[in-house]
């Protein structure tokens, strides 16, 4: 087992899925900071609204690439369970970013780069469960968060193996953690609604 590699490929996730894209995508498309703007979050429904959709395309793209080289290195360098462990660590820099003073987005788009190279049928049925919630309601965190919180019921179901299942468990605590000011908005009725418009 080479060690190295497996401390690089950890290194190296964690790093890559520290990148704010969707900061580094205001400050250069618009010379705005997304941070300041909508619901503040640095993620490509907050670009969308305050940028619209072409930055936002590029930041789900970037972000959901966090997801799927984690797994790529943690496969090269020790096998499946170190892709797993590269995958959790890739959302952990997206979350808490060492170039944001370790805050940062909420870990939808890089969560479903880790499930689409992991497991390909809960992404997509995880994809569609969103997809109708936003529908019925116009709530993307609505929607992030019912789809995400599947996710240890979809894996149990469709009998993955015991580290995919710890995944779907974990990145369910990090995404209804992560959106807890959402909840807290859904709530009171003042969550942003899809398609709404911000004032700059």
């Amino acid at each position: 087992m080479d060690y190295m590699m497996i401390a690089l490929s950890i290194i190296i996730s964690y790093i890559y899925g520290s990148i704010p894209f969707g900061l580094l995508i205001g400050k250069l498309w618009k010379k705005i900071d997304v941070r300041t703007l909508g619901s503040k979050n640095i993620g490509a429904t907050n670009i969308l609204r305050t940028l619209g959709p072409g930055p936002a395309a590029l930041s789900l793209i970037g972000d959901v690439s966090k997801g799927v080289l984690a797994v790529l290195l943690g496969r090269i360098a020790g096998g499946e369970t170190l892709s797993v462990i590269c995958g959790i660590i890739a959302i952990t820099g997206h979350n808490w970013s060492v170039f944001l003073k370790f805050s940062g987005g909420r870990g939808i788009s890089t969560t479903l780069g880790v499930y689409i190279m992991l497991m390909p049928k809960e992404a997509l049925i995880g994809v569609i469960i969103w997809g109708i919630v936003l529908l019925l309601t116009r709530y993307v965190s609505l929607g992030s968060i019912i789809a995400i919180s599947t996710g240890p019921f979809l894996s149990w179901f469709f009998g993955e193996p015991l580290p995919y299942i710890l995944y779907t468990v974990v990145v369910a605590v990090f995404g209804v953690y992560k959106h807890r000011a959402n909840i807290s908005r859904l709530i009171s009725g003042k969550e942003f609604k899809i398609g709404e418009k911000v004032g700059r």
